[in-house]
C-alpha cells in the first residue's frame, strides 16, 4: 500500500484483492493511524485494486463514519467498474463521493472548504 501526503490531503493506494485477508487488514489499520494522527481528509486510490467484498465495504463505511463524526472526508478515486458497480448496487454510491482520478478527488476539498 502506498501512501502520500498533499498539503493536508492524505492519499493511500491498496494494491491487489481486498477481501478480508492481510491486505483488508493493512488498510484498516492504516485508515486508523490516520484517524489516530488527526487526519481529516483521505483519498482512497481504488485504480490498483481489482476487487473488494463486504469486509472491504466494512473497511471504507467504519472510516467513513468516523471521518465524518470529527469533521472530515473520505473520497474514492480510480474506482473500476466492477467494483463501481458494487457501490451502485448496495447504495453505497449515495455515500461516498467517486471521482474518475487521484487529481480532481483532492481538489474536491479545497471546493468544500468554507471561505
Amino acid at each position: 500500500m502506498r501512501e502520500r501526503q498533499l498539503g493536508d490531503v492524505t492519499v493511500i493506494t491498496p494494491k491487489g484483492y481486498l477481501t478480508g485477508g492481510d491486505e483488508t487488514d493493512e488498510l484498516d489499520r492504516k485508515i486508523q493511524s490516520l484517524i489516530d494522527a488527526g487526519n481529516k481528509h483521505l483519498v482512497i486510490n481504488l485504480g490498483e485494486t481489482q476487487h473488494l467484498n463486504s469486509t472491504a465495504l466494512g473497511v471504507l463505511i467504519k472510516a467513513h463514519t468516523n471521518y465524518v463524526r470529527r469533521g472530515g472526508q473520505v473520497k474514492l478515486c480510480s474506482v473500476d467498474k466492477r467494483i463501481e458497480n458494487i457501490f451502485v448496487i448496495t447504495k453505497l454510491s449515495l455515500v461516498f463521493d467517486v471521482y474518475p482520478n487521484e487529481e480532481q478527488a483532492i481538489a474536491s476539498f479545497a471546493e468544500s472548504k468554507p471561505v
